[in-house]
């Protein structure tokens, strides 16, 4: 387990005790100990023949893991967006599905957001909040509703070669002619529909043009399961205009699959992922200007809840889907598999508060890969979207984004447990315990008092801590080189005396 780095006095070096020697029985105990997420150390140091104890704190963290993301060439789609005639008519039929052509993601923020994954509870745990893409969010970014419809579940028939001739208004024999199968399962080159979309679009045929440029869209952006290929899959999504469900059920399964890994690409529509995230994250100029050029490690693990930005008024009158048959969360089926969320962990997002720690029946945890489901999972998940349980202002009263103290705790004691992926840039303080006439600077003998001590605050709080901190230090280092400087007056002149014949 990596950890970070630990707080001590610069220029002392460790000393053994020596042979036959006894050392002072001092407060603060030996040895090492570790408790949750702090590793707490004690040092021996001989100044002079007088041993003194150090006691330091270290903070644990788990390794990080290396992660990729599936990014299509989308320059040509953007290249058709010339033949869009008439923009707000597109949205209107087709949703926000242009923004994405043209979203710039941030790599450098993705791989280190997804660093924060929560297995467990599937969502992002940070060290005093947890953020989670919803359906709700992801439909609104979008621009499309979702359907009072069985969302894809992957048992729907094939289209046949003229069934997708029908939904694109071209000849079924182009449609034949270039049906091939790739990574297997079938599908339609992007090349070839990029081609018939360029030709439509030159022509002004809207209809035929708009068809083949959005099943592009849905087959390398929304879906891109494989490089400049556009699957049976996502022909079948489109025929039906209903893919948030689908989309936010791939956002979550791949992630789960490529952390239980140990990493590797994740595969989803990461504009999306990356628009939700960001809605979030704070709308200070400090934050966006970063003049301090942080990475991005260190701004995610500064930011509290305080900080983030949990709520929207387009969320207004959106009623919650919170869960689905027998369920007690959402089960989401993608195209490779399925996975559940935990809406009760987004109520903040929407506007809802948080009163108390989640109930664990509440938070149940279900994962299965396609063709890997001995507990038949897809059958109850399917089953399960015939009855969708929503919640509004009936059901959790009113609007009000708070956390309650119960829930924030919980929060913190999950982040605890499972380690946060970088070191904290709050200050740990230092922790000395040694003869009576050094400065009582507060010691924490107790790893769970010195957790309390160090919960995270506001970001101005901090500056405060920092600040006195620095300052305490200064003076405590002052006070340190004064008493070995006594010590070794009063000490140095006797042990040579003692030699002399």
């Amino acid at each position: 387990m990596g950890t970070s780095g630990r707080t001590c006095s610069a220029g002392l070096n460790h000393s053994t005790l020596p042979l036959g020697g006894s050392q002072p029985r001092l407060h603060a105990r030996d040895s090492q100990q570790t408790r949750d997420s702090w590793l707490i150390r004690s040092d021996n140091l001989n100044i002079s023949g007088t041993w003194v104890l150090i006691r330091y704190i270290e903070r644990q963290k788990r390794h990080t893991k290396k992660y990729s993301f599936r990014q299509p060439d989308l320059k040509e789609l953007r290249n058709l967006t010339s033949y869009v005639l008439d923009p707000l008519g597109f949205k209107a039929r087709y949703g926000k599905l242009l923004p994405l052509l043209t979203t710039q993601v941030d790599e450098g923020l993705m791989g280190t957001l997804v660093q924060f994954y929560d297995p467990l509870y599937h969502c992002f745990t940070f060290p005093d909040f947890q953020l989670l893409p919803t359906l709700e969010e992801y439909a609104h970014l979008v621009g499309i509703p979702i359907l009072d419809q069985l969302p894809f579940n992957g048992l729907e028939s094939i289209p046949t070669s003229q069934r997708i001739a029908d939904m694109l208004h071209i000849d079924e024999s182009l449609v034949k002619a270039h049906m091939t199968t790739k990574g297997g399962i079938q599908g339609l080159p992007s090349e070839f529909l990029i081609a018939q979309a360029t030709v439509y679009g030159k022509a002004m045929s809207e209809d035929t043009f708009e068809a083949i440029f959005v099943l592009l869209i849905y087959g390398l952006v929304l879906f891109p399961n494989i490089d400049k290929f556009v699957d049976v899959n996502a022909i079948r999504i489109f025929s039906t205009l209903n893919p948030v469900p689908t989309l936010l059920g791939d956002t979550y399964f791949s992630l789960h699959l490529r952390n239980a890994k140990g990493g590797g690409a994740i595969v989803c529509c990461l504009p999306l992922l990356y628009k939700s995230f960001i809605s979030h994250l704070p709308q200070t100029v400090a934050f966006k200007e970063n003049k301090g050029c942080l990475r991005w490690s260190t701004r995610l693990m500064s930011l509290t809840n305080d900080d983030i930005s949990w709520y929207d008024r387009v969320y207004d009158t959106v009623q919650i889907i919170d869960s689905c048959g027998e369920f007690s969360n959402v089960p989401l089926l993608g195209t490779c598999g399925g996975i559940s969320y935990n809406p009760i962990l987004a109520r903040r997002q929407l506007w809802f508060p948080l009163k108390d720690n989640p109930n664990n029946i509440l938070l149940e945890g279900v994962f299965f890969q396609e063709g890997k489901d001995p507990q038949g999972l897809k059958g109850r998940m399917v089953r399960a979207w015939r009855k969708v349980h929503k919640k509004g202002r009936k059901e959790l009263g009113p609007k009000n984004c708070i956390a309650l103290e119960p829930y924030t705790a919980w929060v913190r004691k999950r982040a605890s447990e499972y380690l946060m992926p970088y070191d904290y840039p709050r200050p740990t303080p230092l922790i000395v315990a040694g003869p009576s006439t050094l400065p009582n600077q507060g010691v924490i003998d107790d790893p769970d008092d010195a957790w309390t001590y160090l919960l995270p605050q506001s970001s101005k709080f901090w500056k405060r801590r920092y600040d006195r901190l620095a300052k305490e230090k200064a003076g405590m280092e002052a006070a340190y080189e004064r008493e070995v400087k006594r010590l070794r007056a009063a000490y140095l002149p006797a042990s040579r005396a003692s030699r002399d014949p």
